[in-house]
């Protein structure tokens, strides 16, 4: 299955928990749709930045397997999964991982145009159908079209990685002013308008200057759109996942119609506060 010409990610402690976070949601999610009767639900799982199907843990130099294989692993099973990456290698490692199967499919593409084209028609409330999303990639390549659009659907479930030190890193910036219109129009695609510039930086009434906003404040915010202009009736506490030095990497969120799925996503996030994850 391991090929030395693929790419493989190695990944931190923090990694490995969000995979058990998924995993142990995407478990309890298929036990809940696989049981519906009337009417009965045809559930899908998609993964929107797949990779190779495994990692390798910085940790303990062993390979991890990732969201495409766990979830591969769950019973009851999802009657579909969708698998994406914009990498050939990658996705064509998976393929190879997962072997003949005619209920996945792996595609090597844009994954926002994918969600938008192919996947989501696929979701649709009306036909009884329900999905679980994940959108996990390093930094802001998802854009927030999509993330409306799945919130519109009301069929789907969806866990996001807001890439925190991703924006810190390249767009927010105290000196503001320095950060590249590349960056810029970046964020704007991935926060959905121009707004994020409101939240990020505000004006102090002391000196007058603007002052970049912390991260909670920023991450709540996106928080704040996922319900009130994506229309995701239910969304998690953000969970922060840090890594050895105690800095935020990112946050991980969850986003859902159903008070249920939330209730269940925070009781799995207060599991692993203790595992290097605290908010």
């Amino acid at each position: 299955m391991f090929d030395d010409e693929v790419p493989v990610d190695k990944i931190g402690y923090w990694s490995e928990v969000k995979l058990d976070i998924i995993r142990e949601y995407a478990a309890a999610y298929s036990t809940i749709l696989a049981a519906r009767t009337a009417p009965a639900f045809y559930h899908i799982y998609v993964d929107a930045f797949a990779g190779a199907g495994y990692h390798i843990s910085r940790a303990t130099g062993e390979f991890v397997t990732g969201s495409p294989l766990n979830a591969l692993n769950i019973s009851p099973p999802f009657r579909e999964y969708h698998f994406i990456d914009l990498d050939r290698r990658k996705a064509s490692a998976l393929r190879r991982a997962i072997g003949d199967r005619d209920n996945v499919f792996v595609y090597e593409a844009d994954c926002n145009t994918v969600l938008l084209d192919e996947i989501l028609p696929l979701c649709r409330r009306e036909d009884y159908r329900r999905a679980l999303w994940l959108l996990d990639p390093y930094g802001c390549h998802y854009e927030w079209r999509v993330v409306q659009a799945a919130g519109k659907a009301r069929s789907i479930d969806l866990f996001l990685n807001f890439p925190m030190m991703d924006m810190n890193r390249r767009v927010l910036w105290r000196d503001h002013e320095r950060v590249s219109d590349v960056q810029r129009k970046r964020m704007t695609v991935f926060w959905g308008d121009d707004t994020w510039r409101e939240v990020a930086y505000r004006p102090t009434p002391l000196f007058g200057f603007e002052d970049k906003a912390d991260n909670i404040a920023i991450v709540k915010a996106y928080c704040e759109r996922l319900r009130d202009i994506a229309g995701f009736g239910h969304v998690a506490r953000p969970l922060a996942l840090r890594n050895e030095k105690s800095a935020i990497i990112y946050y991980l969120l969850f986003a859902s119609h159903r008070p249920v799925a939330r209730e269940i996503v925070e009781d799995i996030f207060d599991k692993y506060q203790n595992a290097g994850a605290a908010g």
